[in-house]
């Protein structure tokens, strides 16, 4: 990794990226592993779009946030059942041995109506009892919205994972880029100094050449070569990232699959961005936005929940029951029925139903601060982005042109040492000025690709350009 990457790309996006990373391994019972390498083992180049298609349907985290969202489905359904009666078969079976004086004293009650048990007796119990609820002060009803209502902000929490997720997919592509690019301009290097390096060894040959100069382009080969080095092991470190992002076994690519080359910087990604009217698109997809928005309306529907205790609660009761003695034979004249309706009003309880009607107010106030709050960061956010991408734009401009003047110079600096009217260190500093010079315009054409990224990530619209 070249210097100043860290600093260019900001170290929250790093903090999200390997927050993913770190994530992988805990989760990776989770995922489909095979499906995501099935796909990679079609594939030759692997381009970005691609990466973030097998990122969503592979990465164990969206997965976890699928499960999330169908348990509180679940709860959506339990929610529900609470408007449904409740039936409930009864059956117990007990042996009663009566103490001898129990025994004898209900005998002796009744021998004289030509009656007698016996001891110790078994006796058998079956029945049936239903019950449903009729009015509970709404209670139902709220429980039931603040239920959808937390479905609704789980689902939009899945998709800000899948936010989030290619936000982390676009840095670890982008920068295994970079390491590319930046392999390239050491292989150019080692080769440039290569080919001077052979010139040299032949007029010294001859005699027309100093061994210093051989020495000098000895030296600069194995730099070029050292650096080419670190560079490959920085981009295979990069794609272990990226593969463990996309859910990939092992966090391994298959062989025979390349990288995409770094494309050129496009028209669009030279236009100045509009902040309003990002911030408008943000407050409209943000998938955070959504579900701080159906907090409020959770906790909205809580506060309403509260407020039942202050009503009656109603509930229609009925029970079909049997008792026999000595066998499980029940006939029809051993049940009975009874059927009733139940009122229950709390009176006095010390204050609870007002603590709690309270405590669901305050709840409601915290998550209208939360969401004020959310809505006023990501405001801050699409304004710092626009602002980086204006100042990505200006640097990559600049570079550009200085590295075309760098290049200009080098050749001629070049052409003036073989003449023998160059100082081999003049050619030196030229050759270095402009290696750096490439490694900072490929620094800044991704710095610039990776502010646009994040543009797209605080308004929402990455969820749209990687659709699968």
């Amino acid at each position: 990794m070249r210097p100043g990457w860290c600093h260019v790309l900001g170290g929250w996006r790093w903090a999200v990226l390997w927050v993913w990373v770190a994530a992988f391994p805990m989760l990776a019972d989770a995922a489909e592993p095979d499906a995501a390498l099935e796909t990679l083992n079609h594939i030759t180049v692997l381009d970005l779009n691609t990466a973030a298609r097998v990122a969503l349907a592979g990465n164990p985290s969206l997965a976890a946030a699928q499960a999330r969202v169908m348990q509180a489905g679940e709860i959506v359904r339990q929610a529900q059942s609470a408007y449904w009666p409740q039936l409930d078969a009864t059956a117990s079976a007990a042996r009663v041995d009566l103490a001898e004086r129990d025994f004898q004293s209900q005998n002796a009650f009744l021998q004289p109506l030509g009656q007698s048990i016996d001891n110790p007796e078994n006796y058998y119990r079956a029945g049936l009892n239903a019950s449903w609820l009729i009015f509970d002060g709404f209670a139902r009803k709220f429980s039931l919205a603040a239920a959808r209502y937390g479905e609704r902000a789980t689902a939009a929490a899945r998709f800000d994972a899948q936010r989030l997720l290619l936000s982390a997919v676009t840095i670890a592509f982008l920068q295994a880029q970079l390491a590319d690019e930046n392999i390239a301009i050491a292989r150019a290097d080692a080769a440039f100094n290569q080919r001077l390096l052979e010139e040299a060894r032949l007029r010294y040959e001859v005699g027309t050449g100093a061994l210093s100069d051989v020495l000098n382009f000895q030296i600069r080969v194995n730099s070029a070569q050292s650096r080419l080095i670190q560079e490959e092991r920085v981009f295979q470190t990069n794609l272990i990232s990226l593969a463990a992002l996309m859910g990939v076994p092992q966090g391994r690519f298959p062989e025979q699959m390349g990288l995409a080359d770094l494309s050129p910087t496009t028209a669009r990604e030279l236009t100045t961005p509009q902040a309003p009217d990002l911030i408008q698109t943000a407050a409209t997809l943000r998938p955070d936005l959504r579900q701080s928005e159906w907090r409020v309306q959770q906790a909205e529907a809580g506060v309403s929940r509260a407020r039942a205790g202050y009503y009656p609660t109603i509930a229609l009761s009925g029970s079909y029951e049997g008792e026999r003695p000595e066998d499980i034979g029940f006939g029809q004249d051993d049940f009975g029925n009874s059927i009733g309706v139940g009122l229950t009003w709390n009176l006095f309880s010390g204050g609870l139903t007002r603590a709690r009607h309270g405590e669901a107010k305050a709840r409601l106030l915290e998550t209208e601060y939360i969401r004020d709050d959310a809505f006023i960061n990501v405001a801050a956010e699409v304004q710092r982005v626009t602002t980086q991408i204006t100042a990505a734009q200006q640097q990559l401009r600049l570079q550009e042109t200085n590295t075309e003047l760098l290049q200009q110079q080098r050749d001629l600096v070049e052409k003036e040492y073989k003449a023998g009217v160059g100082s081999l260190v003049r050619l030196n500093e030229a050759q270095r000025d402009l290696t750096v010079s490439q490694a900072q315009l490929a620094l800044a054409r991704v710095a610039l690709r990776v502010s646009w990224y994040d543009l797209e990530t605080a308004t929402g619209r990455i969820l749209e350009t990687f659709k699968p």
